[in-house]
């Protein structure tokens, strides 16, 4: 047993891959520690003790090959250093049968096999199986890929342990009270880790289920700041419209008029009438555009006539007249009660809305950016214009 120990404590601590982080050096010298303990209980004999032992120290060896299926792997280590200790074949071939029934598939079926199982999952018996999974969960996920989520590892864990018997009654009694105080709590950690997970969920999906003061105070901020945009943009086209609207009377008044003072300039000079030109062009440009950005815009669907089914339709607001007056008084009826039965629907309304005055300002800002342009423009080839009609005068 000592010389087990010896031989098989320095491969796992040097030849180990890191990756291994439940399957350790620490694993097997528990395993073996538990063995011990079970074969004292058990009243095994020296010679069963020491086989017993020897599989214990050899049993995840194979782990140094390969990861599934180690335990052959194992059996092969085992039996080549029994062989060069001059262990007799039928010795070596008991240690070898102990390291199969650790396999999930192989059945424990003698005394010193149970024995050996049971010592290979005392860890869910011991105060730190929850922390000794966890070192499992985290070698499964970087030696095989296997990724699980926290309630899913839980339900794997309280599974297993479920399924599991302690077969040796040496196990039984050392194990079993434990084991179920263990499970017990895997229960709970599963029932907690589930509720957090649907606190969650809930989380993310119940803002549109119930009012919430951040949300209201977004839409009344996002509503105002439309609103003071519009008025904004009404003005700079109310302001740009009376400006131009005063520069065609004047100029039309002007050039009109028979008897205008100056009548005997373009007389004269009659290229006075290019920079006018321009100026003319450049306010009727100017307003036109400033007309259509303070034109007022509807947004609405003609198709609503022919598919009044709004309820699941998020393109439709029926918060807004000029889509609801598309809509027959039963249909929108209807769709108002949908509308204050589902919180997830109203807030698909108010942000479809908020949506299509976007649509508009971007309209109303657009032509707007254009009516300023054509007015600077203007204004400024029209002083180019007109000195350059004075220095071909001169």
């Amino acid at each position: 047993m000592e010389a087990a120990r010896a031989a098989v404590v320095p491969l796992l601590e040097t030849q180990l891959a890191p990756t291994l982080t439940y399957h350790t050096l620490r694993h097997t010298t528990t395993v073996a520690k538990e063995a011990r303990a079970l074969a004292a209980a058990a009243g095994l004999g020296p010679a069963d003790t020491e086989a017993l032992l020897v599989a214990a120290w050899w049993h995840d060896t194979g782990y140094l090959d390969v990861y599934d299926g180690h335990e052959y792997r194992s059996m092969a280590r085992a039996a080549a250093w029994l062989a060069g200790q001059g262990v007799p074949a039928e010795r070596s071939a008991l240690v070898q049968s102990l390291i199969r029934a650790t396999h999930r598939d192989e059945a424990a079926e003698t005394a010193l096999q149970q024995l050996l199982v049971d010592a290979d999952l005392s860890n869910l018996a011991r105060d730190d199986f929850q922390a000794s999974a966890e070192l499992l969960r985290t070698e499964w996920e970087v030696a095989l890929g296997k990724t699980y989520s926290s309630a899913d590892w839980a339900e794997l864990q309280l599974t297993f342990m479920q399924a599991h018997r302690y077969h040796s009654e040496a196990g039984k009694e050392r194990y079993n009270k434990d084991f179920r105080a263990n499970k017990k709590a895997q229960r709970k950690e599963l029932k907690k880790i589930e509720k957090k997970t649907r606190q969650r969920t809930e989380a993310k999906t119940e803002t549109l289920a119930q009012p919430k003061r951040g949300i209201e105070t977004m839409f009344r901020t996002m509503y105002g700041n439309h609103m003071k945009l519009s008025d904004m943009a009404d003005k700079k086209a109310s302001m740009m419209i009376s400006l131009n609207a005063v520069l065609l009377s004047v100029i039309i008044t002007y050039l009109g008029a028979k008897s205008s003072a100056l009548g005997p300039s373009f007389t004269r000079n009659p290229m006075l009438a290019v920079p006018m030109g321009i100026l003319l062009l450049t306010s009727l440009g100017s307003v036109v555009t400033a007309i259509l950005s303070a034109q007022p815009d509807v947004t609405s669907f003609k198709w609503l006539k022919k598919s009044p089914e709004i309820a699941t339709n998020r393109r439709v607001n029926l918060l807004f007249f000029g889509n609801f007056t598309k809509l027959s008084l039963d249909n929108f009826q209807a769709g108002m009660r949908d509308l204050m039965r589902e919180k997830d629907m109203l807030y698909t309304n108010m942000v479809t809305d908020v949506y299509y005055l976007g649509e508009v300002l971007a309209r109303k800002y657009g032509l707007l950016r254009k009516s300023y342009a054509i007015f600077m423009v203007g204004l400024i080839l029209t002083v180019l214009s007109f000195g350059i009609v004075l220095a071909y005068k001169s």
